[in-house]
């Protein structure tokens, strides 16, 4: 039976420790730090688009017979749903396809992360 001997000073052991070290652990933490910040700031922006297009499929549902109609129905729909403040009725451009209505829309939101440093997100949709 062979008994295990302590490491003789200067040689490695044959076990290989494993392990995080601190430096690892700060930088992942960083990482992971700048990524929820970052989704926390884009978050609302995701939010108020997915509102307009669900407003814009509502008024496109309801078959405006104007222009006029689409904007003021879209307006009055805005007027409902607080999260949307970025874009208009007068914002939307209002066409016919196959005797559908269409109403699109498309808007840039700057988000400031620090300083001088933006986000820019360029936004579109249409009617369904």
């Amino acid at each position: 039976m062979r008994s295990r001997q302590a490491p003789i000073a200067g040689r490695r052991s044959p076990h290989r420790q494993r392990g995080v070290t601190l430096f690892g652990l700060m930088f992942w933490a960083i990482v992971i730090g700048a990524v929820a910040y970052i989704g926390l700031r884009v978050f609302p922006t995701v939010n108020e688009y997915l509102t307009i297009q669900r407003t814009v499929d509502k008024v496109a549902a309801a078959s405006p017979a104007t222009v006029a109609e689409a904007r003021a129905a879209f307006d009055r729909q805005k007027d409902v749903e607080y999260s949307i403040s970025t874009i208009g009725g007068k914002d939307l451009e209002v066409t016919k396809e196959n005797d559908k209505v269409v109403l699109k829309f498309a808007y840039d939101k700057e988000i400031p992360l620090y300083g001088p440093v933006f986000l820019v997100i360029k936004y579109e949709g249409r009617s369904k």
